[in-house]
């Protein structure tokens, strides 16, 4: 198992405050509520995690004191409305340590992040023939796209399978990566299995046959430092929503030559330099691909989240999360009646399993009637679910808040489960 801190490389190494789950939890109004008269033990971070009240109140206060329509305008609140806005790309840039804020484009999502990706750089530079490398790890979101651009220029999608263990086979996808690969489309960190990828040789392999890297962090950028020059990845793109911030707002990165030479993903305000109806000329990146109104109160959100993360230890963080991890595993792995998906060594908070002769909408069923708060069925993976012949998992996933009375509440879930179906 990976123990190593995931330093984020613009927090202080050790000047912060100490990691105290319990201070932590304060900060997070939602884990006071009850759930059928129960305590609430959320443990469904990796759909989207709950939200700290200095986000919340962030983006209060935007929409109270400082809300208007950003670039345009020429008055006070457009132009503080403005600067909220692209001190938050900033922001971002400093989190993933980009060389350029215009390399940190903002979209809805990391889905959205990848269809521009797919649609944009390429519709543009793939053609018939052209190969894609995938994984059988992959969020439908990091498959879906791709699909639909071999419907339109007849690439030709490669899938790197993984072991039993769900650990990714590097031999395999060394062997995949050719001549016509230019592109490697990967996840950070798996949605279902939390196994981690070897991003490091994944880029030093694709690059040393002239193939660009697109990564997946949805999941990764949450458990892991992320460092885009370091990694040298292409592309890399995440959702705010589960970093702690708000819905609607993500990330894609990209290099500066890349999106450069990148056509517009969608055509409207703001992403032009002149329209007539004859010719229309676009803007630079990063304002090419954020066409209309933008999500000015998620950025400010999500700047408000990066800030908080900033405030605590991230080593303890990591150690915090790696400790909850292991106390699932081992008491999960304590019923013979559980069987356990995703053991590979490197490997985030995150514990799929089912339960023998008990469907998983049944036992996530159960288990809220307990307060605890888990993911059941695919989880928008259906490919590795056919590798491991099943149709679906139960899911817990693990926040900086949760804690081991969490896991203790999950068990105590699953006793019920056995009562009941006996």
């Amino acid at each position: 198992m990976n123990t190593a801190p995931a330093r984020r490389v613009d927090r202080p190494p050790a000047t912060t405050v100490p990691f105290d789950v319990d201070s932590v939890r304060a900060d997070f109004p939602i884990l006071a509520r009850t759930v059928h008269g129960k305590p609430l033990a959320f443990l469904d971070s990796g759909a989207s995690a709950q939200k700290p009240r200095q986000v919340i109140d962030a983006i209060a206060r935007c929409y109270e004191a400082e809300y208007a329509n950003i670039h345009r305008g020429v008055y006070e609140l457009s132009a503080k409305a403005t600067e909220a806005y692209e001190g938050a790309r900033a922001r971002v840039q400093r989190f993933v340590n980009a060389r350029s804020a215009s390399e940190i484009v903002f979209t809805k999502g990391a889905t959205e992040a990848i269809n521009l990706v797919a649609t944009s750089w390429g519709g543009t530079f793939l053609k018939e023939g052209d190969e894609v490398v995938l994984s059988v790890l992959e969020h439908h979101a990091n498959i879906v796209p791709w699909q639909l651009l071999r419907e339109r220029t007849g690439i030709v999608l490669k899938v790197v399978p993984v072991d039993d263990s769900g650990a990714f086979r590097l031999d395999d996808y060394e062997a995949l990566v050719g001549p016509r690969t230019r592109l490697v489309a990967l996840t950070h960190v798996s949605n279902v299995l939390g196994t981690v990828l070897p991003v490091t040789e994944i880029v030093r392999i694709a690059h040393a046959h002239g193939a660009r890297v697109l990564l997946d962090g949805a999941q990764g950028i949450v458990h892991r430092s992320v460092d885009v020059q370091a990694m040298d990845v292409d592309f890399y793109c995440f959702s705010g929503h589960k970093l702690y911030g708000p819905g609607g707002i993500g990330v894609l990165y990209g290099k500066e030559a890349l999106l450069a030479a990148m056509p517009p993903y969608q055509g409207g305000g703001d992403m032009i330099e002149r329209v007539t109806f004859e010719r229309t000329t676009f803007a630079p990146p990063p304002a090419r691909f954020e066409a209309g109104t933008p999500p000015i109160a998620a950025a400010v959100g999500l700047h408000a989240a990066l800030d908080y993360l900033a405030t605590l230890d991230a080593t303890a963080v990591a150690a915090h999360e790696h400790d909850l991890l292991a106390y699932a595993t081992e008491r999960l792995r304590a019923h013979n009646d559980v069987r356990l998906y995703g053991t590979a060594s490197e490997k985030a908070a995150i514990v799929s399993f089912t339960m023998d002769g008990v469907h998983p909408h049944d036992v996530g069923t159960i288990l809220d009637r307990a307060g605890v708060a888990v993911r059941v069925g695919h989880h928008c993976a259906q490919p590795l679910m056919d590798r491991f012949g099943i149709a679906g998992t139960v899911r817990a996933s693990f926040g900086l808040y949760n804690t081991r009375e969490d896991v203790d509440r999950l068990i105590g879930g699953l006793d019920e489960v056995r009562e009941i179906f006996g």
